[in-house]
């Protein structure tokens, strides 16, 4: 009796790891279709950061050159 218990339990264990193992894999799909997406949002993400910085660099530029020409208009109407 013990026995056919063990291998009844055996057997419902076996059962359910395989129930696993079909929604394991049929969650596959759309782990793959998330994994695109995540990879085409990181390069999407890469692209508007590296258009920030472009940015940034061109604001500091312009305001660099306004900078320069207010001291050069000071210095014309001081003179």
């Amino acid at each position: 009796m013990d026995n056919e218990f063990i291998l009844r339990q055996f057997e419902e264990i076996e059962e359910k790891v395989v129930r696993l193992i079909d929604v394991c894999k049929s969650h596959e799909p759309t782990n793959a279709e998330l994994r695109k997406t995540i990879e085409k949002l990181e390069q999407e993400l890469q692209g508007r950061v590296e258009a920030e910085e472009s940015y940034l660099e061109e604001r500091d530029l312009v305001r660099s050159k306004v900078d320069g020409l207010l001291v050069r208009l000071n210095n014309v109407i001081e003179s």
